[in-house]
């Protein structure tokens, strides 16, 4: 059964801007097929000739720039619900102070933000971070009648929705699945995004698959990454269960896609700091700094710090967590940063809960579910300074909490259209709604070009001598699955030109429609490849 086909955002003349917009990016594609790819090697598809050009300036710079926008998200989530007046503190305020006798912290325990604000003063790794310009705060952030319960509030954070929609896909997971239309038909040998320590996550839930890698430990990614191997094989024995378990490994290892790359990348990057001892988060935040200095060429990350839940004898154990916080992404950047690099400009880390707490201490000496939050962003270049409005303690609701300042949306929004490079008409669809960014909350990069740095289709062009046969060209940067496909001009498949694994490199397909019994009329081509699709028109 033909799997039907997932059209991409901007494909379809409905699409609008994003229809045009797709129209002008041919040109650009058109330039680049005629830019000379100097080639050596050849093999044959179906009868047909392919050449493998050796490295073009070209496919070089797709390697090492991830296309138009090389910029990388970390999302770290802070299970539980973080209480946000606990994390930055509105110094001197007598509300604050009375609304918690116990939990408050003084202002001798502060590092200050400001005359204003302050950090506790064991956030202190976070100091040089906000002085160097490369620490924001957003104040407040929520969503209209927050949901209480963890479960549905989470779901409400990934998914991106309202408090009165429920969704089956994420909001990253939307835009990944854009980004990789044909993730199940053509899977890239890169995984767009990774999340390490938890379970599988609903942000990243597509229609119909999971886009991110989900290593439920760093014990297991060690695994992979030194042996290349998901699942250990070395210490089984000859016994009969041995040599069953044996095989069920090696199935399991030889169908893991991302190995290799993983292993490439973990063994060409390497940690230049020591990470915090007796940290939760050390341990991943290494592992995502060495795989982005060893070029992967993942873009999005999540990692999760959990027991954020602090309904009972909050004030130490919250303040161990956000040292946590802090030492660990202190040690990130000056990781990255390490040999005057210039990773943390191109990296962009996120903190995000699914609420907050309540501004009233309760009489365990904690805190109980609330609503806004705060969010903390880090990364080279983004400035420093605060978003939105603090919460008003002034006239306290004994039932409930002063009402969100940020939608969370709106975070979304910037992240994925100033941050990621998209356009505004594809942040409207995952979103659901126009959703413009806050402005200025982080650098805006140019629009990408939707091809992800993974692959392109660079077009065809008639043969130079062979009188009714065409070339068709593309790139990609690392092997993957590769399905180009003819179509009638209604978008109905008539032959599979090619169906294989194809190698890293720059390629020309030989075309000849009098192979393949193909009357001349208007038809397209279709190129799944990388998790990727494109598709135009030719007319033979």
């Amino acid at each position: 059964m033909n799997k039907k086909y997932k059209q991409r955002f901007g494909a379809a003349l409905e699409h609008g801007a994003a229809h045009d917009r797709e129209h002008r990016l041919w040109s650009r594609r058109d330039f680049l097929s005629a830019s000379g790819l100097l080639g050596a090697g050849s093999f044959l598809l179906a009868n047909s000739p392919v050449n493998i050009f050796q490295p073009s300036p070209l496919l070089a710079a797709m390697a090492n720039s991830g296309g138009a926008n090389d910029r990388i998200l970390v999302l770290i989530r802070l299970d539980g619900g973080n209480d946000g007046l606990n994390t930055v503190i509105k110094r001197g305020s007598s509300e604050y102070y009375n609304l918690r006798p116990n939990l408050g912290i003084p202002d001798n325990k502060l590092w200050a933000l400001s005359n204003e604000y302050g950090m506790p003063v064991e956030t202190n790794d976070l100091e040089s971070l906000w002085n160097e310009g490369m620490m924001k705060t957003i104040f407040n952030v929520g969503y209209p009648v927050p949901n209480y319960s963890h479960f549905r509030s989470s779901d409400i954070i990934m998914t991106g929705t309202g408090s009165d929609t429920v969704l089956e896909t994420g909001w990253i997971g939307r835009f990944l699945d854009n980004e990789y239309a044909a993730f199940l038909d053509a899977p890239p040998s890169i995984p767009p995004a990774i999340q390490i320590g938890s379970t599988s996550n609903l942000v990243f839930k597509a229609d119909e698959a999971n886009m991110a890698l989900s290593i439920s430990s760093p014990e297991q990614f060690y695994q992979i990454a030194q042996t290349g191997q998901l699942y250990e094989t070395a210490s089984l024995g000859s016994s009969f269960r041995d040599l069953e378990l044996a095989y069920v490994r090696h199935t399991a290892n030889a169908a893991f896609r991302y190995s290799e790359t993983i292993q490439q990348a973990y063994n060409g990057g390497k940690n230049d700091v020591t990470y915090p001892a007796n940290n939760d988060l050390s341990a991943p935040m290494s592992i995502i700094a060495r795989v982005i200095k060893g070029q992967l060429g993942t873009r999005i990350f999540l990692v999760s710090l959990a027991d954020f839940d602090t309904h009972a004898n909050q004030f130490n154990e919250h303040i161990n967590l956000l040292q946590q916080v802090s030492s660990a992404v202190r040690a990130f950047y000056d990781d990255l940063g390490a040999n005057n690099s210039d990773w943390p400009q191109k990296v962009l880390t996120m903190t995000f809960s699914e609420f907050g707490r309540s501004i009233y201490e309760n009489g365990s000496r904690g805190t109980d579910h609330g609503a806004g939050t705060h969010t903390l962003l880090f990364g080279g270049g983004i400035g420093n300074g605060f978003v939105g409005q603090y919460q008003d303690m002034s006239n306290p609701n004994p039932v409930g909490d002063p009402p969100f300042s940020v939608d969370f949306r709106d975070v979304y929004a910037s992240v994925l259209q100033d941050w990621l490079g998209n356009t505004p008409e594809l942040v409207q669809y995952i979103l659901g709604k126009p959703t413009p960014p806050i402005p200025g909350l982080v650098p805006a990069a140019p629009p990408n070009l939707g091809d992800n740095g993974q692959c392109a289709l660079l077009g065809h062009n008639a043969h130079p001598v062979m009188f009714g046969a065409y070339e068709i060209k593309f790139s990609i940067t690392q092997g993957s699955a590769v399905r180009l496909q003819l179509l009638d001009s209604a978008g109905h498949v008539l032959r599979s030109l090619i169906d294989d694994f194809m190698p890293r490199g720059s390629h020309t397909y030989l075309f000849r429609p009098a192979d393949w019994h193909i009357s001349p009329g208007n038809y397209q081509y279709r190129l799944r490849a990388a998790g990727q699709v494109f598709q135009r028109a030719i007319r033979i």
